[in-house]
């Protein structure tokens, strides 16, 4: 038996409408906007222009998002008649030849600076590098060329949402979650709660584009009592560490994370004043703090210092051979700091994350104090080694980022 495919109001209200030069749809998270493309519009879009001149693009964020947000769900709908993204950036679809490019790789794009494309797919427009744009924008050169695109909104400022009003022959959908009537009741519902009363309520939720002003952590600045416990739930151990340096601190921080998961709880914080402190004494404080921590709650699985100072992570390998510790050292996970606020903001939303009371008021009082940089386009904390305590914050997010997709993956991120 076939199954049935069902599309909303507003998914069927674009196949009629997006007959412009640029075709958007921009909102909320989950609301179908990506589906309606794979189902319907980029296999139309290809197959109407078979034969004639020009090339075909899909650009995302990344090749590994356009495999999982565009090609799986086309091959699931499809079958063999959409292939794989070979070496060499090309997936065969429909009898055309597609070229798939991340943005993230302005080297690889601007190696098409003479082409003309027929058919462009952008894949969360939003994220993708503006210079990947600006440069694949100037090759719709045909008359029947034509760019679709999908994304979830941000700030009022960013130069996305400025090209869609600005004067361009544009159709373009705003989205929210409830314009799509498949999805489970208790899912809206979940998705709801993770973002109430926080910026990411607006635009994952209604689909408005709307600036982050202010305190970031709402949540815990008014009222931190209800993140504290003095329970240790089970979990691994693992450190992060922040070297400073000119008007910055050096910061340690040891979080507790299920393996579910599900949860984390920081254990414990501290700071060092980074001018005039030699390595001496550096190490001497590091190696106290994890004794400690090992003596409470037993073993440490990994530290995560700044993968920026290799020198001072190497010494640190040394220094814990020195005392007989044996714990691995990694890089730290660096991911961009709008995912950071995203996924805290969400822990903190559904009481997924927990403080050990009088033990980590350093990332207590970082994450108050956090303020929005609202001259940014992007999502950010100000960084000026005033406002806040960044430095033990991002000493807190080093000991939890490389599992940041594990952590998203549960809230459904």
């Amino acid at each position: 038996m076939e199954k049935k495919i069902e599309i909303s109001s507003k998914q069927a209200e674009y196949i009629r409408k997006a007959n412009h030069r640029w075709n958007g749809k921009i909102g909320a998270t989950q609301c179908g906007k990506t589906y309606i493309d794979t189902l319907y519009v980029i296999p139309n879009r290809i197959i109407e222009r078979l034969g004639k001149k020009g090339l075909v693009f899909i650009v995302g964020v990344s090749k590994e998002t356009i495999n999982r947000n565009v090609i799986e769900p086309l091959q699931e709908l499809y079958g063999d008649v959409v292939g794989d993204i070979g070496s060499n950036n090309i997936c065969r679809m429909f009898g055309e030849n597609v070229y798939c490019l991340g943005a993230d790789n302005v080297g690889r794009v601007s190696k098409f600076r003479g082409a003309r494309v027929k058919y462009l797919y952008i894949d969360e427009i939003v994220d993708i590098n503006k210079e990947v744009f600006e440069l694949l924008k100037s090759r719709l050169s045909f008359e029947y060329s034509l760019c679709d695109f999908a994304g979830n909104p941000q700030s009022r400022t960013h130069w996305a949402k400025e090209f869609i009003d600005s004067d361009i022959d544009i159709y373009c959908q705003s989205y929210t979650l409830f314009d799509n009537p498949f999805l489970p009741k208790e899912y809206v519902e979940q998705l709801c709660k993770e973002y109430e009363g926080t910026v990411y309520y607006n635009r994952y939720i209604l689909g408005q584009w709307c600036n982050a002003e202010g305190i970031i952590f709402r949540q815990i600045a008014e009222n931190k009592e209800r993140y504290l416990t003095k329970e240790v739930k089970s979990g691994f151990i693992t450190i992060g560490i922040d070297w400073g340096g000119h008007k910055s601190k050096h910061t340690i921080v040891a979080t507790k994370i299920s393996r579910s998961f599900n949860y984390m709880q920081c254990l414990k914080s501290d700071k060092l004043e980074a001018e005039g402190t030699d390595t001496k004494q550096i190490f001497k404080w590091i190696i106290g703090f994890i004794k400690e921590i090992q003596l409470k709650y037993g073993s440490i699985e990994g530290i995560f210092p700044d993968s920026a100072e290799q020198v001072l992570n190497n010494s640190l390998r040394k220094e814990l051979i020195n005392n007989s510790m044996i714990i691995p050292v990694y890089d730290s996970e660096k991911i961009p700091i709008e995912e950071r606020i995203r996924l805290l903001t969400v822990l903190l939303n559904i009481n997924s994350i927990e403080f050990i009371e009088n033990e980590t008021d350093t990332v207590i009082e970082a994450l108050q104090t956090a303020l929005f940089d609202e001259k940014a386009e992007k999502d950010r904390w100000i960084d000026d080694g005033e406002t806040s305590d960044i430095d033990s914050l991002d000493g807190f997010c080093y000991s939890w980022t490389k599992f940041a997709t594990q952590l998203s993956r549960f809230i459904g991120g």
